[in-house]
Parts: C-alpha cells; sequence; structure tokens
C-alpha cells in the first residue's frame, strides 16, 4: 500500500483519523470498535462511582436520623448512651441540668434532699443548661437514670420542650435494681406526638452488640 502524505507549504502532516488507523494496519471499524469499548468501560465506571457515592451519602444520612439524648448524674448512664452512639452510628447529646448535681442532692436517703424534693414534686421541671434542634430525627433515644421507678424530672423537662411530633421514641435505662416499670410509658406521655417504640433496662457495662440488637429490632 502507497504510503499517504499530505505536505502543506512544505512541511509534512502526519495522516489523522480512518487514514492513521489504516497505515497501521487497522480499519475504520476496528477503531470505531474500540473507542465504543473505551466508551462503555467509562460509562460502567461512573455508573459504579455514582453508586458507591450514593451508598456512602445514604449512610450518612441514616446515622444523622438517630440521636441519642442522655442524662447522666452519676456516670453510668453516660457510658451506655456512648456505646449505644458509637454502636448505632447516631448522634450523642447530653441534657445538662443549669444547676448540677452535687453528692448531696443525689443523696437518696436524705428526704430534704434535691433529688427527692424533685422526685415528689410532679410539678417540678429542672433547667436545662444547653438545647438541641431534633428537627433533622427520626429516632430519639433517651437514656436516664431510674430514680424512684421513674426518670428524673429533667428528662421531664426535656421532652415537654422539645417537639417530639411523629418521631419515634426509645427509652434506655440504668438501674440499680428497679428496672425499666412504666418509666418510658409515663415520659412519652409528655412526649406530646411521639410514638413510643418501647425501652429497656441496660447496665451502665453493657456491650454495644447487646444494645443495637435491641434497637433494630424495634426501629424496623
Amino acid at each position: 500500500m502507497r504510503k499517504i502524505i499530505r505536505q502543506t507549504a512544505g512541511k509534512e502532516i502526519q495522516p489523522t483519523g480512518a487514514e492513521s488507523n489504516t497505515l497501521r494496519g487497522g480499519t475504520p471499524e476496528k477503531f470505531g470498535g474500540n473507542m465504543k469499548k473505551l466508551l462503555i468501560s467509562l460509562l460502567a465506571g461512573g455508573i459504579l462511582m455514582f453508586g458507591a457515592n450514593a451508598q456512602s451519602s445514604q449512610g450518612t444520612q441514616n446515622a444523622k436520623k438517630t440521636v441519642v439524648c442522655y442524662f447522666s448524674a452519676t456516670g453510668t448512664t453516660r457510658r451506655l448512651a456512648k456505646t449505644a452512639t458509637s454502636a448505632l452510628g447516631a448522634d450523642l447529646h447530653e441534657i445538662v441540668p443549669a444547676q448540677k448535681y452535687s453528692s448531696s442532692d443525689l443523696n437518696w436517703r436524705d428526704n430534704n434532699s434535691r433529688c427527692v424534693k424533685e422526685n415528689n414534686d410532679e410539678k417540678s421541671r429542672p433547667a436545662i443548661a444547653n438545647s438541641i434542634d431534633l428537627s433533622g430525627y427520626d429516632n430519639v433515644i433517651i437514656a436516664y437514670p431510674i430514680w424512684w421507678g421513674l426518670a428524673p424530672k429533667i428528662v421531664y423537662t426535656f421532652v415537654e420542650q422539645n417537639d417530639l411530633n411523629g418521631k419515634n421514641l426509645v427509652t434506655l435505662c440504668t438501674s440499680g435494681g428497679s428496672g425499666l416499670g412504666r418509666s418510658g410509658s409515663d415520659l412519652a406521655k409528655h412526649a406530646k406526638g411521639a410514638v413510643l417504640k418501647g425501652g429497656r433496662e441496660f447496665r451502665g457495662s453493657a456491650s454495644g452488640a447487646e444494645v443495637k440488637k435491641y434497637i433494630d429490632s424495634i426501629l424496623k
């Protein structure tokens, strides 16, 4: 085959397109086939990347749908809340009292102690120092210690101050032996519009797998 060369003003210009492919021993059809395979590969790669990004985005979105809100006077419930947060990939929010509880405040044997007085006063609503916007969450998990069979009054402050309408509510508690009791159902009465999905007592040292198994079973 005779080599095809075009000249312009004395400068040699190499053949392009189908001519170039022909000179290398190929054909226009073969060149087109290779281009088609390349385009298919690029398209497939783009789809895979899009799918991976979508899954990553969805995972982040799901993680943000659940928040664990907790009140802890001695640290036991804090450990449980952090375990649940880590196991679920959820957000964490501490309910901080405006006036911290001292050891004497927590002396349940003293009828004049703060915790006893708050418990005996149905209208008691201890002030909270911080706040949280719950509008971006579908599932709100509230963790608290059991005081005389119920949640501490500051937890009632929290559910009454926040808009829980339409949200799934789960209660987790730590206890020295009295168990969950009616604390969850009583708390739900004050969380207007919330849907109580369940509640359970856990040890402060409960494993993440144990907590996650329970939460997953009620938030299907």
